[in-house]
């Protein structure tokens, strides 16, 4: 045993090269593997974990007072497929006010206990609600639950002012706050009365299981008696929105890291075996048996994989503390961690993988005799490869040159090995490239910015800052002044004025962003997924997420609440939107003109016309919007999100590690080629080849699978960018448009396929250097 620790200890210190290679490889293989595997525990075990302790709602319906009565929505719980309901609820959306704070719609819903069949409420402090004028705050509301808060509701008659007693949080977010059932007349308007029904269902993993269980219910009512209903499938995805966008393309560089390992690991322990097969006779004829000399081999590859596989995990330990911040607190999870199981099983897979694929390629050397080992040199077949030299030598290049060209086909097996490498690696820097346009062009979608001024809402007024600030308050802001103006200045082309509302949906917990517009808006950035433009009123447009959220599609109408009459619009199409998770709806100002005539918060989009200078087109506009409160600015996109920082740092990190492993794989196959050709090359300097000539015949000796390998490259990259990119989309609930996949040009897959050749040149760099710089009396004497 201790003469094999040895063997072992001498090939790993002796191959240094070939041990980084191993090391790099796994380490990079397994940090993706770590994080990926870490995402995909995380982002769901906490939503699980909750939903199952509190019995979630699978389905949560708000179905209307005036249509269906309460025994009725009672009898719905022997619907088919129902295997447990709580309710019915009465339920209002209520605009609260809380001090001088402008209040946002909330759904209130009148229970007189937390529940324990069906969406038990967890009270994470104070009470349940036992008299009136108490209230019980969501922790997920817009509100900021203090304990002994005063809510105020002055748009209700006889202004009722409730104090907050507790905070809770429903796993399925069925409401905002909840108050006793006897405190609901006081909260809801006149014809605006609302039940909530709760449901679980036998089967309700899928989407599918999910609609024909909602139907079953809706079917057990009468027509038109459902107002909305929300999913827990549409809840947890939510919660998993987070995390879940990078599981994808962790998973493609973690695959590539993998399969790079695999080809890296065979390939340098197959390469040690037919160089060092004298080595091997010499093992065996000093009483090495077979399996001795298999472990031996093995071991090589072993050592370097365990160093680079604990480097890995602690790697993707430390990717892990950025994407893990992005969850927050998560249903009672404040702080997430990699799980030791997502470890123990990535360090056993990766050395496991390691060892059977050095056990494959070292099987050779077990299996060869002993005076056939002994017999046989480490140079290559005198006649492999001749008809490429003597192909190569008829054109008109430098010899130097034509040497290099025809080295790839005396060690075709060798070539291959390398090709391999750097097609994986350009496939990994053009999938790289291409997702950080694909996500350069979400967050254009995102800032919805094409203008070029705008003109920012005015900030509410908050009133005085502090003692002795004085009653000093800015200049009120009329946005018909403020179009006046635009339109008067010179240089004013296209404009739209913004308007931003909140509002609620019937079924749908929580407030959304209601944003109409004056005037035409459709050039101003807003890329269409299916559907058309707004053009009329009582039509809308709503991100992905939004339809996912209220079940409905292009087409259908949903209610908004929460304003001073409900308002019903016709969804007519759909657009890329990640703002806000998605909830935000868009329309014509003229929509909203009866229940809320006085919009004020606007902004104004501005295209200049064609050769205006757009500086000194603000500045001029400035003087003129200076008395009414509000100030032009240069128009451009925002800085973008923390999760496309996190996510273009970490592929820009992990693509700099599969290009250096690809790298060090050719740097091994050619310095293991320079070594074997020692005396060969050791000739044509005493024939009088310059080292410049020399690293030339080097580095032209990997240019045909460069190229090659680069070509074959892109194709996979694309292959893979039009995979994984659709992927990480509908993990946070987005359907992409063609402009956010199709993100290649002619013009770019050129230098991409000519990435291959980079990637070779820079792996052979090296051992090109070494072989210009052996003395010709030193390689001659090489054996």
């Amino acid at each position: 045993m201790n003469a094999l620790g040895t063997v072992v200890r001498s090939g790993v210190g002796r191959r240094r090269v070939q041990t980084l290679v191993i090391g790099l490889a796994t380490m990079m293989a397994v940090a993706a593997s770590v994080l990926g595997g870490s995402l995909l525990a995380v982002s769901g075990a906490p939503f699980d974990d909750a939903f199952a302790r509190q019995q979630g709602a699978h389905l949560s319906v708000q179905f209307d007072a005036d249509r269906v009565s309460a025994g009725r929505l009672s009898a719905s719980r022997d619907a088919e497929g129902v295997s447990g309901a709580a309710g019915p609820f009465r339920t209002a959306t209520v605009v609260p006010r809380t001090g001088d704070s402008p209040g946002w719609p909330i759904t209130v819903v009148g229970r007189g206990d937390p529940g324990r069949d069906v969406d038990e409420v967890a009270l994470l402090d104070g009470r349940w609600p036992k008299h009136l004028g108490e209230i019980v705050l969501s922790a997920d509301s817009a509100l900021f639950p203090t304990m002994g808060m005063k809510i105020d509701f002055p748009d209700l008659s006889g202004g009722p002012t409730l104090t907050v007693v507790g905070v809770a949080r429903s796993v399925t977010q069925t409401a905002d706050a909840w108050v006793v059932p006897s405190q609901m007349p006081a909260l809801t308007k006149p014809g605006s009365g609302a039940y909530q029904m709760l449901y679980r269902f036998t089967d309700a993993g899928t989407v599918v299981q999910m609609t024909e269980g909602g139907k079953a219910v809706q079917d057990s009512m009468p027509p038109g008696a459902a107002m909305g209903e929300q999913s827990w499938l549409t809840v947890k995805k939510t919660v998993e929105r987070d995390t879940a966008v990078y599981v994808p393309f962790l998973i493609a560089f973690g695959t590539l890291g993998l399969v790079m390992s695999v080809l890296i690991v065979g390939n340098v322990v197959a390469s040690a075996v037919a160089t060092g097969t004298r080595r091997i006779g010499i093992l065996k004829a000093i009483g090495f048996t077979p399996a001795q000399v298999v472990r031996a081999y093995m071991g090589q590859a072993l050592i370097p994989a365990a160093l680079g596989t604990a480097l890995g995990v602690l790697a993707g330990h430390l990717f892990a503390v950025p994407v893990l911040a992005e969850t927050g607190e998560v249903y009672g999870t404040s702080s997430l961690a990699v799980a030791p199981w997502v470890d123990l099983v990535v360090i056993a897979g990766m050395l496991g993988l390691v060892a059977a694929t050095a056990w494959a390629s070292a099987w050779r050397a077990g299996r060869l005799r002993t005076m056939d080992a002994l017999a046989v040199g480490r140079t290559a077949s005198a006649g492999r490869g001749r008809w490429a030299a003597r192909s190569a030598g008829r054109l008109p290049l430098p010899q130097p040159v034509a040497l290099g060209l025809a080295r790839p086909f005396a060690r075709p097996a060798r070539a291959l090995a390398m090709g391999t490498a750097i097609l994986f690696g350009t496939a990994t820097v053009t999938f790289a490239v291409g997702m950080g346009a694909s996500l350069g062009q979400v967050m254009k979608a995102r800032a919805h910015e094409a203008a070029d001024v705008v003109v920012p809402a005015p900030l509410p007024d908050f009133g005085p800052r502090g003692p002795g600030s004085g009653p000093a308050k800015r200049p009120e802001s009329d946005p018909a002044a403020v179009a006046a103006a635009i339109k008067a200045a010179s240089g004013t082309g296209k404009y739209y004025s913004t308007a931003t509302v909140r509002a609620t949906v019937s079924g749908l917990t929580g407030i959304i962003d209601v944003n109409a517009f004056t005037g035409d808006a459709s050039w101003g950035g807003y890329t269409m997924v299916s559907g058309r433009w707004i053009d009329r009123q009582g039509e809308a447009v709503v991100p992905t997420p939004f339809l996912a959220a209220t079940g409905t599609r292009v087409g259908d109408t949903v209610t908004l609440n929460g304003l001073a009459e409900p308002v019903t619009v016709r969804i007519v199409g759909e657009v890329l939107d990640p703002r806000r998770d998605g909830m935000q709806l868009f329309t014509d100002t003229s929509t909203l003109t009866a229940a809320r005539p006085d919009l004020t918060e606007t902004s104004h989009h501005i295209a200049v016309t064609a050769d205006t200078d757009v500086p000194g087109y603000v500045d001029a506009l400035n003087k003129n919007l200076k008395p009414l409160g509000v100030a032009a600015r240069a128009g451009g996109l925002d800085g973008g999100s923390d999760m496309v920082v996190t996510l273009n740092a970490l592929s820009a990190v992990l693509t700099l590690m599969l290009v250096a492993v690809a790298a060090l794989g050719v740097l091994n196959g050619v310095l293991l080629d320079t070594r074997e050709r020692a005396r060969e090359i050791g000739v044509h300097k005493a024939l009088g080849m310059t080292p410049r000539q020399t690293v030339a015949m080097v580095l032209t000796s990997v240019a045909v699978t460069g190229l090659v390998a680069g070509a074959l490259g892109v194709p996979l990259g694309v292959a893979l960018h039009g995979r994984i990119i659709p992927a990480m989309g509908d993990s946070v609930g987005l359907r992409l448009p063609d402009s956010v996949i199709a993100v290649y040009h002619g013009t770019e897959l050129l230098p991409l396929a000519l990435g291959g050749l980079l990637i070779a040149a820079l792996g052979a760099l090296l051992p090109a250097g070494w072989a210009a710089k052996t003395r010709t009396a030193t390689a001659l004497r090489t054996e």
